[in-house]
């Protein structure tokens, strides 16, 4: 499979194409990450260092990138095409900003232009539980209303699915609706991550996936750790799956087996940054398996 990775990038520790190029990588997918930054490190730790790339910057990568052809599949064997025409999807994370925004959306049409068949997943980060929104003001708008109409895969927590849908939820059967409300606007596949609602016994949390087939969830512990790029690094990880597992079931059970087990080997550490490297043998084989119950 091949991916075009539009996100942050940090040279120490592990968010946006820094969570997610190497395992997709480790999985046996091709990436071609462009980078909307290039900071020191996240801005987490309240100082870093790096440019913020330019909009007309971003664009400029990725206009290179199309510039570049393959072989394509004439009758002569002679005909070249872009190389986004062979893009089997698009993934996007965190959007400083709606110039950057808008060259995603650009690219996105231009490549389900070239691809049909191309999908396009968004991860709409905007804030979250006890920390509310914590990008600049005139984003979380941009996202609803511009953004995610034009995924195919959302990936959003529990917090920003609930200002997606203009909802609190509490329970599942509200967790669901909001949903189906979000999906109503464009994306027929939602992952919803770090979903607590009222039957998550204590110490746990639930992942839901929804697609036009069904809805599943998976309960795991909540361990005692939030990592920055963990989110990133799901996004990921729910878009390669459910691209080649033979459910979506499975790829949500493969999908937070994963992280699941990178995040108790981050925490085993000591360590801030998650440990993609030393336990990169759990996004392949995740040592412990959990499995998607059907909730609707």
């Amino acid at each position: 499979m091949r991916i075009l990775s539009i996100q942050s990038s940090v040279a120490y520790g592990h968010v946006g194409n820094s969570a997610a190029v190497f395992p997709l990588q480790r999985l046996g997918h091709e990436v071609w990450p462009v980078n909307t930054v290039h900071f020191s490190n996240h801005t987490g730790y309240g100082a870093w260092r790096g440019p913020l790339l330019a909009a007309s910057d971003v664009a400029d990568v990725i206009t290179g990138i199309g510039e570049r052809e393959v072989p394509g599949r004439g009758d002569n064997g002679a005909e070249t095409v872009s190389v986004l025409g062979t893009a089997d999807a698009v993934l996007t994370g965190y959007q400083g900003a709606e110039d950057v925004g808008q060259v995603v959306l650009d690219t996105v049409a231009m490549v389900k232009e070239l691809n049909p068949a191309a999908v396009y997943c968004c991860d709409p980060v905007m804030g979250d539980v006890g920390r509310g929104m914590f990008v600049r003001p005139g984003i979380p708008e941009f996202m609803r209303d511009a953004v995610v109409p034009a995924a195919d895969l959302i990936t959003p927590n529990h917090f920003e699915l609930d200002f997606l849908a203009g909802v609190e939820t509490r329970t599942m059967d509200e967790v669901l609706a909001a949903v189906d409300a979000v999906r109503e606007r464009g994306p027929r596949t939602v992952l919803v991550t770090s979903l607590l609602h009222d039957a998550v016994p204590e110490g746990h949390l639930d992942v839901l996936a929804v697609t036009d087939e069904g809805a599943w969830a998976v309960t795991t512990p909540q361990l005692p750790i939030s990592p920055n790029g963990a989110g990133d690094l799901t996004s990921a990880l729910w878009l390669a799956h459910l691209l080649t597992a033979p459910s979506a079931a499975e790829a949500l059970a493969a999908t937070t087996s994963a992280v699941y087990g990178v995040l108790r080997a981050t925490l085993e550490s000591g360590f801030r940054e998650l440990q993609l490297v030393p336990s990169q043998e759990e996004i392949v084989h995740p040592s412990e398996r959990f499995e998607a119950r059907r909730v609707r």
